[in-house]
C-alpha cells in the first residue's frame, strides 16, 4: 500500500481496493481444454479489485502464462492448490477463498 508522501497516510484508492479485498467469494477450479490442456480459472472478483495487478502476481509466483477474460483469470495448468497462498499473500481473506 502507498503512503501520500505529505501526510503519511495511506492513499485513498489503495484504501478502497483493501475493503473491496476482504469483501469477496473467490472460486479457483480447473478446466480441460482442447488437446487435454488444463486451465486454472480464478473467478469472482467484484469491481474494487484491480484484476490486472491480481493476474499479474499470480503469473509471477507460478511462472505460468495466463489471461483475463470476462472478469475472470485464467493460468496455464494445473495450479488450483497454489493459487490460494498467493492470493492471500496479495490481501484476500483465507475464508473467502474456495478451491
Amino acid at each position: 500500500m502507498s503512503e501520500d508522501t505529505m501526510f503519511g497516510l495511506p492513499n485513498q484508492a489503495d484504501a478502497f481496493e483493501e475493503i473491496a479485498k476482504s469483501d469477496q467469494h473467490i472460486n479457483v477450479t480447473r478446466e480441460t481444454r482442447r488437446y487435454g490442456k488444463i486451465a486454472t480459472l480464478v473467478s469472482g472478483f467484484d469491481e474494487g479489485v484491480d484484476l490486472k495487478d491480481v493476474a499479474r502476481k499470480l503469473k509471477e509466483g507460478l511462472a505460468c502464462g495466463g489471461t483475463i477474460r470476462n472478469r475472470i483469470i485464467e493460468l496455464q495448468g494445473n495450479h488450483q492448490k497454489k493459487v490460494k497462498p498467493i492470493l492471500v499473500k496479495v490481501g484476500f481473506q483465507e475464508d473467502s477463498i474456495d478451491d
